[in-house]
């Protein structure tokens, strides 16, 4: 027979994870841009993270790989070899995706070498990357597949290597170039694209667009189209349509020249015109919001 609790004796009340929304989760790293593009427009890459001093002192032998996806879209991977890989895109996050990511680090450089990495789906309060890591640009390596996901002998497994075909057979060729940081080329099946992240203030960004778009300066050339833009993680993202058969490196020379116009309107200092008014309004519905 079970025992009665005693009168006025209650239960405690688990308490409930408040989830709060930080529309610029990057925002303080240095390389904010490639962080937003890696989550946002790579397919595969990686890249290697250096620890702030106080968790490098607690984990010198473990070495942290952010990487765009992992398989399933885990939140992380801790190797046999002891290296930990953490994921950008997955499927499970809360509205920090600074915080998501440095819990997600410290959860798999807590776990031992080769076994599953648990991480919690509303972390809560704590450390951010920010805090994480000792800041600095991202040195990234892209890929043309996934095989970076493998253990050395994993790939002899019928199974793995047939989930590796499928899942490399998502990818669009995808380029980084190099005229600025966070501009990528990608081609898809009827056409090429590039996208840019922005480092500057939205708005701010908005209306060196619209000088730009009013003044018929925002193409790359003959045959391209500028398709608009989205806002993710607090920045703008211009888009533009190219053609399909021209490698990425034949743009860098035609984005060199617009990068040059952009930093040109965007030092101006005079309010909009009518007609720069109008391409802003212009801009703005053609533009998506992505969280």
């Amino acid at each position: 027979m079970s025992k009665r609790r005693k009168s006025g004796q209650q239960t405690p009340k688990k308490q409930k994870l408040r989830d709060v929304f930080v529309p610029r989760p990057f925002e303080g790293l240095a390389d904010e841009v490639e962080w937003v593009a890696l989550r946002e427009l790579v397919p595969a890459a990686t890249a290697t993270l250096t620890l702030a001093p106080e968790y490098a002192d607690k984990f010198p032998d473990r070495q942290v790989i952010v990487a765009t996806v992992l398989p399933q879209a885990w939140p992380a991977m801790s190797k046999p070899d002891g290296r930990v890989f953490v994921g950008l895109q997955r499927h499970v996050q809360s509205g920090d995706v600074s915080r998501d990511l440095a819990v997600a680090i410290l959860q798999g450089l807590a776990t031992e070498p080769g076994a599953p990495v648990s991480v919690p789906a509303l972390p809560g309060e704590g450390p951010r990357l920010q805090d994480v890591l000792a800041d600095g640009t991202l040195d990234v390596t892209m890929h043309e597949g996934f095989e970076f996901w493998l253990d050395a002998d994993a790939g002899d497994d019928p199974n793995v290597k047939a989930s590796l075909e499928r899942a490399n057979s998502s990818i669009y060729p995808t380029e980084r170039m190099s005229v600025a940081r966070a501009v990528y080329w990608c081609r898809v099946p009827e056409k090429s694209h590039i996208r840019w992240v922005l480092p500057d203030e939205q708005d701010a960004a908005l209306d060196a667009l619209a000088r730009l778009a009013a003044a018929d300066g925002v193409r790359l050339g003959e045959g391209t189209r500028f398709a608009g833009m989205f806002r993710v993680h607090g920045l703008l993202v211009p888009v533009w349509d190219l053609p399909l058969a021209p490698p990425a490196s034949d743009w860098e020379e035609p984005l060199s020249a617009f990068t040059a116009r952009y930093a040109e309107s965007l030092a101006a200092d005079t309010p909009l015109m009518p007609e720069e008014r109008r391409a802003r309004a212009g801009l703005l519905g053609r533009q998506l919001t992505l969280r």
